[in-house]
């Protein structure tokens, strides 16, 4: 999956307009590249051969993968044109238009169809010009945006053919890319600098050049073609010279393979089940955009669901890397088998997902069922910044592609409002609302613009209007679960404001949503709940000393910092209001969107039942008490570990 990362965006760039170039008579400028690798390096054409082959009615899809190939096959020429002249693009439009008619000839000595050029290219998006990322137009331009060396420098410097190369240069290529999108500033311009990144990784550098197999299987993501030896004419007059009782045992049996084949086809169908399953009732509703993936597609984008490959094991499923054909980037989840009882809990839960659109949830793009093996997949974007417990606590199991540098306070504040907006989506934005259950760091994923998203709606339920729900079976996190969910299984809409909560503090304390302390009189290990000791803070009037060091240090440098550690305070507050121990006392997710822009002033924070080791014992309206609360996490720590 990682390894067409670089050039995925690169295929938005692609115009499907017919265009008109002006004819070789018309043209003076030679072309600056040199494009006779074009026909001597081996690329695998087969994608455009196959337009000829195509009617004006299918012809899309085709079309869309041969200009992909088209496009990568050509960002070679500008790779090398930038090691040559230090420009990112071509000088003018006749230069451009005078290197496509070259690249067209050479494509139409390969018997290609003579206008593939024009079919997919527009001349213009080839010609250098300042305003298309960070003002960049040379490698001098580069290095003062970006300084004298890059994570590029060191990560797609060696040769790419290895994998644990290649993957190093991605991860390095999505974090320049990060860093030229914030230089820039303006989101249209993010192809651009995908662009550039491939460029300047391929061109300059990669100490074998961008004409090397590796980067032009790894950066660039160009199939090519095994090369034929002589032996293969060896092989070819042995196979000729085999007995005709041999070629018939052959034929047998790749006939017989070929029934097994088509058999086995057929129980495999892409999107929601068998051909039975397609037509109940229960599917998706019209128009929900969500695809129907063959499982050859998954197996093929994240490299047969390869270890390398590999994001992480949720509550309910494991996660994998793909890229389809079309360059997209994707998030596999292969649901395990114990989560849904039967098909019908799966394509209700699925119906519900594909009818979110939220910008602040991580949207469901297809799914694919095997009814043969009962193997579910969903496909999701893939969200290139991790997800949030990985920038928190990088230090504690850190596999992602993120890097170890502390959020900054603009990028949390975002991060807190980004995720209180999607979750009002979900409780006030769809009748009826939905519940999500699971509310933690882990599930909230950030985008390539670090914009934070929910995810994981697996185990998200349904309300019935005006009703909560009583579960027996209580899914969710401990720590981050609201103490009447995790003792009664009574899930409303506060149960996720406790979640959220929690998450607030975490991030604005930076410690996790449980600890553990020693008990001097016992030896023993309770349970430290970052409610409890936060709300100790606050009530103690110690309010800063709750607040993450980083954060500190970036107040204390801010000019106005004044009011700067005044809204951390506010949004701490707003976090112990949220995670409070009692239902009644948090706010809806609405007011608490209020309280942290402004809004709404804070409301009081009631007392806790009682702080951590109290004596005494102290229950809420519910008989619900706090060591209750603390005791059932102490007992599901012991007994299972940490849930992730």
């Amino acid at each position: 999956m990682k390894k067409l990362y670089l050039v995925s965006l690169l295929v938005f760039m692609i115009s499907f307009s017919a265009l008109s170039f002006t004819s070789p008579s018309n043209v003076s400028v030679t072309c600056p590249v040199d494009l006779n690798y074009v026909l001597r390096i081996p690329w695998n054409a087969s994608d455009c051969h196959q337009l000829q082959y195509k009617t004006n009615t299918n012809i899309t899809n085709s079309k869309s993968l041969c200009c992909q190939t088209l496009l990568s096959l050509f960002g070679v020429a500008l790779a090398q044109h930038l090691k040559e002249t230090s420009l990112f693009q071509l000088p003018d439009l006749p230069a451009s238009i005078s290197c496509l008619q070259d690249y067209q000839a050479k494509l139409s000595s390969l018997s290609l169809p003579d206008n593939l050029v024009s079919l997919c290219f527009d001349p213009s998006q080839f010609v250098i010009s300042p305003n298309l990322c960070a003002r960049i137009e040379s490698i001098q331009d580069w290095q003062r945006q970006l300084g004298n060396s890059t994570q590029l420098d060191s990560g797609c410097k060696p040769d790419l053919t290895y994998p644990s190369n290649c993957d190093a240069c991605v991860a390095a290529g999505l974090t320049v890319l990060s860093r030229l999108a914030a230089i820039d500033g303006n989101r249209t311009h993010a192809t651009d600098c995908f662009h550039f990144t491939i460029l300047y990784a391929a061109g300059i550098v990669n100490e074998l050049g961008p004409q090397s197999t590796g980067a032009m299987s790894c950066i660039f993501l160009l199939s090519l073609n095994s090369q034929k030896s002589s032996s293969n004419k060896r092989n070819s007059a042995l196979i000729f010279g085999l007995t005709a009782a041999g070629i018939t045992i052959l034929f047998a049996i790749l006939v017989g393979l070929y029934f097994w084949w088509k058999k086995k086809s057929r129980k495999i169908i892409s999107g929601f089940g068998s051909e039975e399953q397609i037509r109940r009732p229960i599917l998706l509703r019209p128009n929900t955009g969500t695809i129907r993936f063959q499982i050859q597609d998954l197996e093929r984008a994240t490299a047969n669901f390869s270890e390398r490959n590999f994001i992480g094991k949720g509550g309910f499923g494991i996660v994998y890397k793909g890229i389809l054909q079309d360059g997209t980037m994707i998030a596999v989840k292969k649901i395990l088998e114990s989560d849904f009882q039967g098909d019908t809990q799966f394509f209700n839960e699925l119906e519900i997902i594909s009818n979110l659109r939220h910008r602040n949830l991580v949207p469901l793009r297809g799914c694919c069922v095997i009814d043969e093996n009962n193997e579910r997949y969903l496909v999701y974007d893939y969200m290139p910044n991790g997800n949030l417990d990985d920038h928190l606590f990088p230090s504690v199991n850190n596999t992602s592609e993120t890097t170890e540098n502390p959020l900054t306070w603009p990028q949390r504040k975002n991060i807190i409002l980004d995720v209180a907006k999607g979750l009002a989506y979900l409780h006030h934005g769809v009748k009826p609302a939905i519940y999500h259950r699971d509310i933690k760091p882990r599930n909230i994923l950030l985008d390539i613009e670090m914009k934070a998203r929910l995810s994981d709606f697996g185990i998200a339920k349904q309300s019935k209007e005006g009703q909560s729900h009583l579960t027996t079976k209580v899914a969710g996190t401990y720590g981050y679960l609201a103490p009447e969910y995790a003792l009664y299984g009574q899930l409303t809409e506060k149960s996720d404001v406790y979640s959220f909560g929690v998450v607030v503090l975490e991030i604005m304390c930076g410690r996790k949503a449980l600890g553990f302390g020693l008990s001097s009189s016992s030896g023993s290990f309770p349970a430290i709940l970052i409610t409890d000791w936060a709300w100790s803070l606050v009530k103690a009037g110690r309010i800063e000393e709750a607040l993450d060091k980083t954060l500190l240090g970036e107040c204390n440098s801010h000019e106005n910092n004044s009011n700067m550690k005044a809204t951390m305070e506010r949004f701490i507050l707003v976090g112990i209001l949220c995670a409070h121990f009692k239902a009644a006392s948090r706010p809806t997710i609405l007011d608490a969107v209020k309280m942290f822009e402004g809004n709404m002033e804070v409301l009081p924070i009631p007392d806790l039942p009682r702080p951590l080791g109290h004596p005494s014992v102290s229950s809420d309206d519910d008989g619900i008490t706090f060591q209750q609360y603390l005791g059932l996490i102490e007992a599901e720590i012991l007994h299972i570990g940490d849930n992730t």
